[in-house]
């Protein structure tokens, strides 16, 4: 099974190629997927960066600040890290 003829991060979703181009979902996916592996080194380095501020005891929104993200979001990513085994719940209650 070979991968996406042209591996590249798509700067839009998946849909919204498809309709833009007129092909299926499907298509613009097996035609333009991001590397399995590079997307989860991405998500891993974005998880290391929450939890590295958290540990200096950063409060969720200041960590959503220093990111540019939603406070949601940086409850999902430290969650995914403790999920992972990368933090503690200790860690988490700062």
């Amino acid at each position: 099974m070979g991968g996406a003829k042209n591996p590249v991060r798509r700067k839009m979703t998946a849909a919204a190629a498809a309709e833009k181009f007129g092909a299926s979902t499907r298509t613009i996916q097996r035609l333009f997927a991001e590397p399995r592996d590079d997307y989860l080194g991405r998500a891993k380095a974005r998880r290391d960066k929450a939890v590295e501020l958290r540990k200096q005891g950063l409060k969720y929104r200041e960590i959503a600040e220093a990111m540019e993200l939603s406070t949601g979001i940086v409850g999902r990513l430290l969650h995914d890290a403790r999920r992972h085994g990368e933090i503690s719940a200790e860690d988490l209650s700062a």
